[in-house]
Parts: structure tokens; C-alpha cells; sequence
């Protein structure tokens, strides 16, 4: 198991404290992330895991992969990338009840998961991958904000171990990843651009936006929300700066908790 992360908080003695993480939260610029760690090969069995840890906000990620493909990529030669996500129960300060037993999955998660699936597979190139398909499970242990947004930079890591163990097994030619996605929240709170939102200034924010990058520049979705008052297009330019400046440090860490 290895872990990399920023060094945002050194200080392993206190990395549980709530109550040291909100000071080190209140002392955070605006134009900063929080500690975001990547504890790879988390798991045993999946072809790729990893343990993000992102601030308050822990998402397990795996990446498994299957010789079966949707009905309509059989025969095709093409793979696919899906995701799914979940919330555990003790994930909140109030239990969330199980989907199991609602007999149905809330719209929230149904939502996350298509928005991760749909981020991940603008990483691959389908023909390279071939006819299997690879399932990211993203199941938030803790939350404290930007679970989505951690589970699409967490889940991307995931899939490149596992399909970087697909081409050392040679059950791949060609290297199938085009670029790496990553994500992270910006918002505007008390009237002033802010990177990477904890739960209690997301659900305070004037405008709350997700933003969802390859390591290259280009956008695979912008996800934004004025919550009060209509924001103009200075505000959207200064948030879309704001989270390139973070992404570029997250691509980093992606980078190296792979290459680790």
C-alpha cells in the first residue's frame, strides 16, 4: 500500500481531528485545495483501488474488469468504462439509509454515477481497450463535500492501474488511455472565487460550480449553479482560472500516485 499526497497539513498526529481539520480549513486560502492523499492498491482483488482522501471527504475507489460488454458493444471489438456510486450509511453525521431498502438507488447517486461514468470514458480510447468492459465502483466512507469531485480524480486513478495491469498481463495491445480527468469544485462564498469547497461553504456558496478536465486543458463538463442571484461571465472566467490552477496540482498527484 503506498500513499502520496499534497502537503497541505503535514502533521499526522492530528489527520483525524475534526476539529483540527476545521482550523486548518478556516486557514486555507481561497485559491487553495485541501489535503488530498491517494492510498493506492487499497484493496486486494480489484485490478486497480485506491483510498482517496480528500480533505474530510474519503472515497474508495476500485476499477474491475469483465469480458462482458453492454448488448450493444457485443461483437464490436469496443470496450466500455462504466461507474457506480454509493454513499455508506455511516458516510454523514446522520445515518443514510441503504438504496436496498427503498428497492431503488436515490437520484442523487443515479446522477453521480453517470456523470463519473461519462467523465472516465472520455479517458479511453474504446477500440484500444477491446471487447471487455471496466466498472468503477466509487463507495464515499466519509463525507464532507466534493464526493463526485473526488471520485471522478480517484476513480481515473483506478482505472489507469487496472488497465495498466491489463497491458503488463499483454491482454492489451495499445496503451487505450488518451488523457487523464480530474475534478474539483470552485465556488463563490461571501462574494469572493474559492477553490475546492468543504460541505459547509457548498452549502452556503453563492455560486456553486464542478468542473471536470483533461490533463491537456479541455473541459468534459462544467456542472455550475447561480444558488442566489445570477452570476455574469467575469464571475464564470475567474471560477474557470481558479479551478485550472487547482487541476494542474491534482494532475500531478494522479500522476505520481500511479507512477508510485
Amino acid at each position: 500500500m503506498q500513499i502520496l499526497c499534497n502537503n497541505a497539513i503535514e502533521d499526522s498526529e492530528y489527520r483525524f481531528s475534526e476539529s483540527w481539520y476545521d482550523i486548518i480549513y478556516a486557514m486555507k486560502k481561497a485559491n487553495e485545495l485541501r489535503k488530498i492523499e491517494f492510498v493506492r492498491d487499497f484493496t486486494k482483488y480489484a485490478a486497480g483501488s485506491v483510498l482517496v482522501k480528500w480533505g474530510n471527504t474519503w472515497v474508495l475507489c476500485t476499477a474491475s474488469v469483465s469480458d462482458k460488454v453492454p448488448p450493444f458493444l457485443k461483437g464490436t471489438g469496443k470496450g466500455w468504462v462504466t461507474a457506480e456510486y454509493s454513499m455508506l450509511p455511516g458516510s454523514t453525521r446522520d445515518r443514510k439509509e441503504r438504496d436496498i431498502k427503498k428497492l431503488k438507488q436515490d437520484a442523487r447517486s443515479t446522477e453521480i454515477q453517470r456523470l463519473v461514468g461519462r467523465s472516465l470514458r472520455a479517458a479511453v480510447d474504446m477500440e484500444k481497450l477491446g471487447e471487455r468492459m471496466i466498472t468503477v465502483d466509487c463507495d464515499v466512507l466519509q463525507a464532507d463535500g466534493g464526493t463526485r469531485c473526488a471520485s471522478i480524480t480517484g476513480g481515473m486513478v483506478a482505472l489507469e492501474i487496472a488497465i495498466r495491469k491489463l497491458m503488463k498481463e499483454k491482454l492489451i495491445e495499445s496503451d487505450p488511455l488518451i488523457h487523464r480527468i480530474a475534478a474539483v469544485s470552485v465556488g463563490v462564498c461571501g462574494g469572493k472565487p474559492t477553490l475546492d469547497l468543504d460541505y459547509e461553504h457548498d452549502s452556503t456558496a453563492d455560486v456553486d460550480f464542478n468542473v471536470v478536465m483533461t490533463d491537456d486543458g479541455r473541459f468534459v463538463e462544467l456542472q455550475g449553479t447561480a444558488e442566489h442571484e445570477p452570476f455574469g461571465y467575469d464571475a464564470l472566467e475567474s471560477l474557470l482560472s481558479l479551478a485550472r490552477k487547482g487541476l494542474k496540482k491534482i494532475f500531478t498527484l494522479q500522476k505520481n500516485a500511479v507512477n508510485g
